[in-house]
């Protein structure tokens, strides 16, 4: 039976990885558009060494924030250790290689498009920019919604920097973890299924816009 506690983890993981996904975006979308826009050897090394970083470990990033943000770190003074703040900043950090990735892909496919189009047209370097963010839209909402399952599913940086405190910063992962640990399966059987039907949602969506996008 899903009770009070169920729906406010539930409640506290979509914020905490809502909040980390919007904060990646302020820097995985303007460095993913300049490495669109750029044919050195830097780039094409930086994309490179981003895709590789896809599949990084959760808890190295975990352990990494902890040994930052802990009381002997240079950053501990901030006081950030065991709060959902240091959650979301967590997992932006673990998804930033997957949404730049992501993005350099539509914003590459962006520009072979519609920016020598724009500019043929007589617009300006600006608004040709803003033509291909624009005409992107749907393919970023996408890469948005990947970067959110990808947040929402991880349990490493959760358990390591958020303490999983009841009340607090405990969030599906890392509940279902404690559950089955102290052998209440009904319980992490409900908060897994939650978690399931969060991440089916957006492959649903993906796919309903990538229909969209694609046309019959």
């Amino acid at each position: 039976m899903i009770d009070h506690e169920v729906i406010e983890i539930t409640l506290r993981s979509i914020t905490v990885s809502g909040s980390a996904t919007l904060l990646a975006l302020t820097w995985c979308i303007p460095i993913a558009y300049i490495l669109a826009g750029s044919t050195s050897r830097i780039s094409k090394a930086i994309i490179s060494i981003l895709n590789a970083l896809v599949g990084l470990p959760t808890v190295t990033v975990g352990l990494l924030l902890y040994m930052i943000f802990s009381r002997s770190g240079p950053l501990g003074f901030l006081n950030m250790l065991y709060t959902p703040m240091i959650i979301s900043v967590g997992q932006a950090i673990l998804i930033t290689p997957l949404l730049i990735s992501l993005l350099y892909e539509i914003y590459t496919s962006g520009k072979s498009r519609y920016w020598e189009l724009a500019l043929t047209l007589g617009a300006t370097r600006v608004q040709a920019s803003t033509l291909v963010i624009v005409e992107s839209l749907p393919q970023t909402i996408t890469a948005i919604l990947i970067g959110f399952g990808r947040a929402i599913g991880e349990l490493g940086v959760a358990l390591m920097v958020g303490g999983n405190i009841r009340g607090y910063t405990r969030v599906l992962t890392t509940s279902i973890a404690l559950e089955v640990e102290k052998g209440e399966f009904e319980k992490a059987l409900i908060l897994g299924a939650i978690l399931l039907a969060v991440v089916l949602m957006i492959v649903i969506s993906v796919r309903i816009i990538r229909a969209k996008v694609e046309g019959p």
